[in-house]
């Protein structure tokens, strides 16, 4: 992999036309990167050059070019973030597909299975999902951590739910399968395989991967939510339904309510 690319060519180019600018170069870097730790850092150092440039003599000339050298050193040192390297087309799709989780493949949904061992298989899968964030907790967002455990916690809710009583719907059964087998586990498992180095780096898409894995986790959470409501309606319907044949079948309605046949 190289630098040497005509975009890169004509940065470096415009860097030493304006050179004059040096010491807003990391300032200027950290908002192309959107990176907040580089911003801060260019920030200081064009508070500085602003201040040295106030001072009179020949001490102000000296911190001002000190502030534009200490600026030029860090924006070589940066590089990566504003000089990126081409990456060979033969080299880009063993890339993607080193460091990005391979989609399921799409199948029909299978046939609705009530068996207490595919039960127990789900809840083996969040226990590796939830020990895997506990055991990796420094290395998650902030939010992160607590977004996965509750995500366990309602699918371990709705996974128990099916245990007892099975909803025998095919279509729910397969989307909850999919979402403690493979969607959950691959987006853990792709972060983790991050080097923690680089999850702060900007991916082509403009995001990190902090970033990404905030925005997905979330989005896992909002989908075990609407199975974990799903599947609570479907309950409730059913016992509405087992009370109306009951008051339909035993009930007598009198003046003073329903009997139920008893003297």
């Amino acid at each position: 992999m190289s630098r040497l690319t005509p975009g890169n060519i004509l940065r470096v180019v415009l860097a030493f036309v304006f050179w004059i600018f040096a010491a807003f170069y990391v300032l200027v870097i950290g908002m192309g990167a959107k990176n907040k730790k580089v911003m801060l850092e260019g920030g200081l150092y064009a508070a500085l050059f602003i201040a040295a440039v106030s001072l009179s003599g020949a001490s102000g000339v000296f911190a001002g070019f000190a502030v534009m050298g200490l600026s030029a050193v860090r924006s070589y040192m940066l590089r990566d973030l504003w000089l990126p390297r081409r990456v060979r087309k033969s080299q880009r799709g063993s890339t993607v597909q080193e460091h990005a989780p391979t989609p399921p493949s799409a199948q029909p949904y299978p046939a609705a299975t009530s068996l207490p061992g595919s039960s127990d298989d789900l809840s083996t899968a969040l226990t590796w999902v939830s020990s895997q964030a506990k055991q990796n907790k420094h290395r998650l967002p902030a939010d992160t951590y607590v977004t996965i455990l509750e995500t366990c916690q309602m699918l371990d809710s709705v996974i128990d739910a099916e245990r007892r009583h099975p909803s025998a719907d095919a279509r729910f059964e397969y989307e909850l399968d999919a979402v403690v087998r493979e969607y959950l586990p691959a987006v853990l498992q792709g972060f983790l395989a991050i080097p923690p180095s680089m999850v702060e780096n900007r991916q082509p898409n403009g995001r990190t991967p902090n970033e990404e894995l905030v925005e997905q986790t979330r989005l896992l959470l909002g989908q075990a939510e609407t199975l974990h409501s799903t599947r609570h309606s479907h309950t409730s319907a059913d016992l509405t339904t087992t009370g109306n044949f009951l008051r339909e079948r035993f009930g007598h309605h009198q003046s003073g309510g329903f009997d139920f046949g008893i003297k």
